[in-house]
């Protein structure tokens, strides 16, 4: 007489759970408490919700008459490998935001709120507080608040140790105050805002020439400052003082200085029919660029066309405004250089020439 089969595997009688599996639900809830305060810290009166629900709720300002909402994400890139390799993972966050909110800004908009993605293999609870820590200065630094984000740990997906980062920042401009670079013309003056360092563009062969050169990332580099600090240095962030520039005088265009560097960003906002004409000589390239050029053997051009060589941010006025702009970004604590001028484009030339 058949018996009814009342044998389990192993598995079924252990009775597994999602950390068998490598996912460990208490540890993002540990995360999510440990980021509370920090995320606290960046809140503005729009917000209407805090951390934790599905969504973050957010209104726009009375103070628009015609709001235009403004969006961008990004990552950090292989700074990442870096950040692994030294243990460093309190900057990258500042990083993760500059390069979103830089990016709105340069149309007019100020940051209204940040949305961050940190996937990893297995949830290192101290490391992601670190990196969202950094996030949620970041935001302060821009003035918009970290409304939510997603922990993402997926077994087997990276590995151990290392984690991926996504970030997404929306703004908001007045319809009539969008900067697009169509007014630029022959005499406005370009000048160009310091940088940190590389901020998180170029690691690729930032790291090839790490490799090349065996260099001791730990020795002193710069006054006080070891190589590892200057190339771990995080994107500088110009909401603040550009957001107040702003309400002073007209800003014609701005640039961005990420990947592709000087020469392929000022294009994007150059109408057609002219040139900036920018003269290296104008500023003082930082000790980091020579140490790359000289240990990588890194062509001067593409130097130029890879990292953005000293220059984080292009602002273009014009000629009557320069001298405005330039102290009152000074005032705000910038570094600040006149750094070329606009002129008429000769033919299908490049759009950006630096000399």
């Amino acid at each position: 007489m058949n018996q009814p089969n009342n044998t389990y595997s192993a598995a079924q009688s252990a009775g597994l759970s999602y950390r068998d599996a490598g996912v460990d639900i208490d540890a993002g809830d540990q995360l999510v408490e440990n980021i509370k305060p920090y995320a606290k810290r960046t809140m503005r009166p729009e917000v209407l919700s805090g951390i934790g629900g599905f969504g973050g709720l957010v209104e726009i300002s009375k103070k628009y008459k015609e709001p235009v909402l403004v969006s961008g994400t990004d990552g950090v890139g292989t700074k990442l490998k870096l950040a692994f390799e030294l243990n460093i993972h309190n900057t990258v966050g500042i990083d993760l935001v500059g390069m979103s909110v830089n990016d709105i800004l340069v149309q007019g908009a100020e940051p209204l709120f940040f949305l961050d993605y940190f996937a990893c293999g297995k949830l290192d609870v101290p490391a992601a507080t670190e990196v969202i820590k950094g996030i949620a200065h970041g935001c302060e630094q821009a003035g918009c608040a970290l409304i939510g984000g997603e922990t993402a740990e997926m077994p087997g997906m990276y590995p151990v140790g290392e984690y991926d980062l996504a970030g997404f920042a929306v703004g908001v401009v007045e319809k009539a105050n969008i900067i697009t670079g169509a007014d630029i013309a022959p005499g406005d003056v370009v000048l160009g805002m310091a940088s940190n360092g590389a901020h998180s563009n170029g690691y690729s062969l930032v790291r090839k020439i790490i490799e090349r050169s065996e260099s001791d990332l730990s020795a002193k580099f710069d006054g006080d400052r070891t190589l590892s600090d200057v190339i771990m240095a995080p994107t500088r962030i110009y909401v603040k003082p550009l957001l107040a520039l702003m309400q002073s005088l007209t800003i014609k265009g701005m640039a961005h200085i990420t990947g592709g560097g000087i020469t392929e960003n000022v294009p994007r906002v150059l109408p057609e029919n002219v040139v900036a004409d920018i003269d290296s000589t104008l500023w003082q390239m930082p000790k980091l660029f020579h140490w790359l050029r000289e240990q990588g053997g890194v062509a001067e051009q593409e130097m130029y066309r890879t990292f953005n060589c000293g220059i984080g941010m292009v602002v273009i006025v014009s000629a009557s405004d320069a001298e405005q702009a330039i102290s009152q970004l000074q005032e705000a604590g910038e570094t600040v250089h006149r750094i070329g001028m606009i002129r008429a484009r000769n033919g299908e030339e490049h759009q950006t020439q630096v000399r």
